[in-house]
């Protein structure tokens, strides 16, 4: 059984995004994630193997994960990372603000999500557009940053403007959890 995880940090403190939003976001859309997985894994458990399970299995349980590292890491003060995280990101990108721009770049590409990844194979960062949950994933990679793009991540809030939540997300980020990520990942 895998249980919710507990909003890690105050919905009343972030900047530009509303309580109501992160709320909504995290209670209904995050925890039916959690909630679906459990259902097809107790259905799998009792033989019920079909197609539509197991489509749905890796639908919720991926859903499940690029959430609770997109919560994970909301709450800070924006900036940015710094250690080994930031030595990383100038020695596979160039610079911090390459980073970011390509990163930026991803956002206007995907419709689901963007992912900042460590890449098991070849030991470098990677920025991916992921459309679906379940879809675009690469195997040999793990996300140390997410950021949602699905409506439900800032329609309340902003509409149709993408650009002003990626800029909230932006400046609520807290790089602490995801340089521990990165460094558990980073072991050579």
């Amino acid at each position: 059984m895998h249980k919710p995880i507990k909003m890690p940090f105050n919905p009343d403190k972030l900047k530009g995004i509303s309580k109501k939003q992160i709320t909504y976001h995290f209670e209904k859309h995050y925890k039916g994630y959690v909630k679906g997985r459990n259902k097809i894994e107790k259905g799998l458990a009792k033989g019920d193997i079909n197609r539509g399970n197991k489509k749905g299995e890796t639908h919720n349980a991926s859903g499940q994960v690029l959430h609770e590292t997109y919560f994970s890491h909301l709450g800070g003060k924006g900036g940015e990372p710094k250690g080994n995280l930031m030595k990383k990101i100038k020695e596979d990108f160039g610079s911090f603000a390459k980073w970011k721009k390509r990163f930026l770049a991803c956002t206007k590409a995907a419709r689901g999500w963007v992912l900042l990844c460590y890449d098991w194979k070849d030991h470098k960062l990677h920025n991916y557009a992921v459309d679906f949950h379940d879809q675009g994933a690469v195997w040999s990679a793990s996300p140390i940053l997410a950021i949602d793009l699905w409506e439900h991540a800032y329609y309340f809030d902003y509409g149709p403007d993408k650009s002003k939540y990626i800029e909230a997300f932006f400046n609520n980020l807290n790089w602490k959890p995801i340089e521990e990520r990165f460094e558990k990942y980073n072991k050579k």
